[in-house]
């Protein structure tokens, strides 16, 4: 399924619109041409820029999701970051209310369902080891 071997994340900043902190993907783990596997455990960090009141809500496993496919876009593209931004969320289906208590990595797969020049559509899921966390679609328009 690899087409490449994995990726960290001094890799990953190159390939995703955020910088520091706001890169929330750790590393890729695999990637073919309409699918991506990547780990995060930066969930449980007191730092985490999405935090709210010392707690980080499941809604922004959604970004997690965002940041994957920006990471699929470039690596089956030029290799290089390309504009874009997330036009809608769809289907999202919440499995838990918060993801700073997990004691273990996130694990975002998405498959892109369908790629255009104008953006793609991917469909989602993050797990915490056999645990589904949450599943939707989001669609991606490029600039």
């Amino acid at each position: 399924m690899s087409t490449e071997s994995e990726i960290g994340r001094e890799r990953l900043e190159q390939l995703v619109p955020h910088a520091g902190s706001m890169c929330l993907l750790d590393r890729v783990l695999s990637h073919a041409s309409d699918r991506i596997v990547c780990v995060a455990d930066n969930h449980r960090d007191a730092a985490h820029p999405l935090r709210h009141g010392g707690r980080l809500a499941a809604l922004h496993l959604a970004e997690y999701a965002a940041q994957a496919t920006a990471v699929h876009g470039a690596l089956v593209g030029t290799g290089t970051a390309r504009p874009g931004m997330l036009a809608a969320l769809r289907d999202l289906r919440l499995f838990i209310d918060r993801i700073d208590t997990l004691d273990t990595p996130l694990m975002i797969t998405a498959r892109r369902q369908l790629s255009q020049a104008s953006g793609s559509l991917y469909e989602f899921e993050v797990r915490a080891g056999d645990r589904l966390l949450c599943q939707g679609r989001v669609a991606i328009a490029l600039g």
